[in-house]
């Protein structure tokens, strides 16, 4: 199970590094527009491209660092074995339908894409679209181990808990 919390931290760093490279590239983006009322299409596209590996990236390594939304008013205040059986609930019922769900129906989703060798629509936009694409799949498979490495994670805090 260490591969998979190795696989998260790799795609968190990565997210982390495109976020970066994103700012940058928007403050750019933004100056060179206001000041000397120029721009590109392909530097817009690059950013949301960023802005997807930032999302699709940042999803399994926020569920990791424990860091997700969730109703903390009513959970901080659960006891450690409430705590447990929430966690279980939560990606038993939750999120590993929805990864699955999303990973079916993107796998289509990009194959359609590669297939067509989808690019931007846009004049002098970028190519290469369904490599973006294929990200969205793979992030939830991601998301998919990680989501039963924090359920045999609370299944452990449960038994302690006994």
């Amino acid at each position: 199970m260490k591969w998979i919390n190795g696989a998260t931290t790799v795609a968190g760093i990565l997210a982390a590094l495109a976020l970066v490279a994103m700012v940058l590239l928007v403050a750019y983006d933004a100056a060179v527009r206001y000041l000397f009322s120029s721009g590109s299409i392909a530097l817009q596209e690059l950013e949301w491209h960023l802005f997807d590996l930032v999302i699709m990236f940042g999803i399994a390594y926020t569920l990791k660092l424990n860091a997700h939304v969730r109703v903390d008013i009513f959970y901080e205040h659960f006891s450690p074995r409430y705590k447990a059986v929430v966690d279980c609930i939560s990606q038993l019922f939750f999120v590993l339908p929805l990864s699955l769900l999303i990973v079916y129906v993107g796998f289509e989703f990009v194959a359609l894409s590669f297939s067509q060798m989808e690019g931007s629509s846009n004049p002098g936009g970028l190519p290469y679209r369904f490599i973006v694409k294929s990200l969205m799949p793979f992030a939830f498979v991601l998301l998919m181990l990680q989501s039963i490495q924090e359920l045999f994670k609370a299944l452990e805090r449960f038994k302690a808990s006994l």
